[in-house]
């Protein structure tokens, strides 16, 4: 935890061998790997956070978009800047559990995070996917989710490989607003 924060660079000691890079920290990411917002179980009530954001407002919720049965929502702990996700309203673990009106909007939704990606943030390429069961490295199992995440030709740039951290240039609830004017309407 961090207890002071300075603008200046200072010396520490006990970061590694001195190799003259100055280090880019991203603290945010600790707050995901010990595990905070984690349902306590695999129940609705546990704590889901998919399942509490309907509940916020856009703004606080980080929703872009809200759909019948899904909605679009900025991750918290983003791999990119735009990472967004699919989310069912329901709250269902496993894909095979969506019936076809959920499967068809997971669907629609994740077209239309395409598209305002496209025209928000110019991105080139996507990374879509959700990682079922926690062997398969979902970070929250019981609640299905579906990853959008933006790439852009040279994103692979220096930072993650020798710094190990991604910069993101723009606030989460920058991000958000800029995505939801540019959803596609029906």
């Amino acid at each position: 935890m961090l207890h002071a924060m300075t603008t200046e660079p200072e010396q520490q000691i006990g970061v590694g061998t001195q190799d003259a890079f100055q280090r880019l920290w991203t603290p945010h990411r600790m707050a995901y790997i010990q595990g905070e917002n984690k349902p306590t179980g695999p129940e609705a009530g546990d704590g889901c956070p998919f399942c509490g954001i309907p509940e916020m407002s856009d703004q606080d919720g980080l929703v872009v978009a809200r759909g019948e049965h899904v909605y679009a929502v900025l991750n918290l702990y983003p791999y990119n800047g735009g990472h967004l996700m699919v989310v069912p309203y329901r709250h269902v673990a496993d894909y095979t559990e969506l019936d076809a009106a959920e499967t068809a909007e997971l669907a629609d939704l994740t077209k239309r995070a395409m598209i305002a990606l496209r025209k928000a943030s110019g991105a080139h390429g996507f990374n879509i996917g959700m990682n079922q069961g926690a062997a398969a490295g979902a970070g929250i199992a019981a609640h299905l989710h579906q990853h959008i995440v933006p790439r852009w030709g040279g994103d692979t740039n220096f930072m993650p490989v020798v710094g190990h951290t991604k910069v993101l240039p723009q606030l989460l609830a920058d991000t958000r607003q800029m995505l939801a004017d540019a959803w596609p309407k029906d």
